[in-house]
């Protein structure tokens, strides 16, 4: 089973599907892929809109705007805290954390930042 990287048209999120998912939501949304987050909101929107027939195109087009304008990425979010569950399950964020870049302990805060989230980050599915 082949894997190929593709990023979101939306958000810019990278990910690495096989052939046959890549080709099955880019046929749900106009040749465009759409990460699992920007998927479900373009779905959401387009099926208030079912009356039009080019509501899909228009919910991506919508989505496309807003998260060009939206200074905070949902999807860097997520890919964020995956990558800290990760981490400490691997035990690799205890052995390369610095006690400078981490944040003060809070029983549920927040360690780091999203800034380490860039567009060569990936999940896997």
């Amino acid at each position: 089973m082949e894997v190929e990287s593709v990023k979101c048209e939306c958000c810019g999120l990278q990910e690495e599907c096989t052939e046959g998912y890549i080709r099955s939501v880019k046929a749900s949304f106009d040749g465009k892929w759409l990460c699992g987050l920007c998927s479900e909101v373009v779905r959401d929107e387009s099926s208030r809109e079912r009356k039009k027939s080019n509501a899909v195109e228009e919910a991506i087009r919508d989505h496309m705007f807003f998260c060009s304008k939206s200074t905070s990425n949902p999807a860097v979010g997520v890919a964020d805290g995956m990558r800290q569950m990760l981490r400490r399950r691997s035990g690799e964020y205890e052995s390369t954390s610095k006690p400078s870049a981490v944040a003060s302990p809070k029983k549920y805060g927040r360690m780091g930042n999203s800034s380490q989230v860039g567009e060569n980050s990936a999940l896997f599915y």
